[in-house]
């Protein structure tokens, strides 16, 4: 088929060297403008424009799509279908009706749950135990159209969103092959069920702001679906402290005892109160430092049982960096 693929991140760049090698021709590649990145904030290329260049597909960039003069180019390539995945722009009405097959969504989800921009880490917060790829057909709704195939995968106890987001893409990029070619595919797309819709909303920074007063089941949650970022974080003096590893513990908190509160610490790690159960953190990276086990950390900065860390909310918001989260918009 004669494609135009529309997407930013990794996620997406997988599903474009799937179609790649799988014979379509890609007519266009779609993908957000070059962005500000690292610490020098040099403009860089997204994941689907670096592969897009190195196989010579034709790239457009477009602020909005909701310009006629951004859709123009797009008519005159008469495409059989637009594929997106994680693209980040809106596709208004005229856009949709463009191509000859309509426009094609690999969502990372089993629709309706979790419709939106962030759908992977949504589940992973939710503790969901499967969550899987949604090929859809793109209406004007938000993830609301009819789905050509749908397929679930596992979600494991000790998974993070990079792992499940790496997954995933492999997933989605076999599946929107497969779906073009017609296999294992209903005669039409299945509408989705008006029961079970939940919203995957974008993550905010603030988000990532572990509060000890909460559940160690939770915290534990929230840093494997923030893990590679915008990464979970407390504070010690002061300090920021990113929480990369960090699971349940069985060790018993005292009644009374401060959430936050070092109530242990060896080889395993620091075991800390939280408002239900505690939590064992096993890796942490200080600010400006690098990653590194929680125990080391722990003898270098003279943090002892008795000491309290502080939640995520006494961090200074400017001290936690602005990153754009892989595969946010799939």
């Amino acid at each position: 088929m004669r494609l135009v693929f529309a997407g930013t991140p990794p996620f997406a760049a997988a599903a474009l060297a799937a179609l790649a090698d799988a014979g379509h021709e890609i007519v266009c590649v779609l993908t957000q403008p070059d962005r500000p990145s690292g610490r020098g904030m040099k403009l860089t290329a997204s994941a689907v424009k670096a592969l897009a260049v190195q196989r010579a597909l034709p790239v457009l960039q477009p602020q909005t799509l909701r310009d006629p003069s951004a859709q123009a180019p797009l008519a005159d390539l008469a495409p059989d279908a637009m594929v997106v995945a994680a693209y980040g722009l809106l596709l208004p009405p005229s856009v949709l009706a463009i191509p000859r097959l309509g426009c094609l969504n690999i969502h990372a989800s089993l629709l309706p749950r979790w419709r939106g921009a962030a759908p992977i880490q949504r589940a992973l917060l939710a503790g969901d135990a499967e969550t899987g790829i949604s090929i859809m057909q793109m209406d004007v709704g938000l993830d609301t159209g009819p789905v050509w195939a749908r397929r679930a995968l596992p979600i494991a106890a000790d998974e993070t969103a990079g792992t499940l987001l790496e997954r995933l893409s492999a997933l989605g990029a076999g599946m929107i092959v497969e779906v073009l070619a017609g296999r294992g595919c209903p005669p039409a797309p299945v509408p989705q069920p008006a029961e079970g819709v939940t919203y995957a909303y974008k993550i905010e920074k603030r988000e990532a702001a572990i509060d000890f007063g909460a559940a160690a089941a939770d915290i534990e949650r929230q840093v494997r679906a923030f893990d590679p970022v915008p990464g979970a974080f407390c504070a010690y003096g002061g300090v920021l402290l990113k929480v990369w590893r960090a699971r349940v513990d069985t060790l018993p908190v005292p009644g009374g005892t401060p959430p936050g509160t070092v109530l242990a610490l060896d080889e395993q790690g620091l075991a800390i109160a939280c408002g239900i159960g505690s939590l064992r953190l096993h890796e942490v990276q200080r600010a400006g430092g690098r990653r590194q086990e929680a125990a080391v950390f722990a003898r270098a900065a003279g943090l002892l049982p008795g000491h309290v860390l502080d939640g995520g909310s006494s961090v200074p918001a400017l001290a936690v960096p602005e990153r754009v989260l892989p595969g946010s918009t799939a």
